[in-house]
């Protein structure tokens, strides 16, 4: 079960707006609405996920950077 504000990795790809989530992504979940953010902390989209495409932060998990750019 994914509680509110948890980190979640999305587990398919997800359009954003005006850009691509990809299977891999993390944001904070909540009520799974996901905010993406930078790793400064600037909100780049809210989506609606379902339960099957997203999963919760696990402890074997690292971090993986790619920039994005608006679509």
């Amino acid at each position: 079960m994914i509680k509110e504000h948890e980190c979640v990795v999305l587990t398919s790809d997800l359009p954003g707006e005006g850009l691509l989530l990809l299977s891999g992504d993390v944001g904070n979940a909540s009520a799974y609405e996901v905010e993406f953010a930078t790793l400064t902390g600037k909100t780049i989209a809210v989506a609606t996920a379902l339960p099957s495409q997203c999963r919760p932060i696990g402890h074997r998990d690292i971090s993986h950077v790619r920039e994005v750019h608006a679509a």
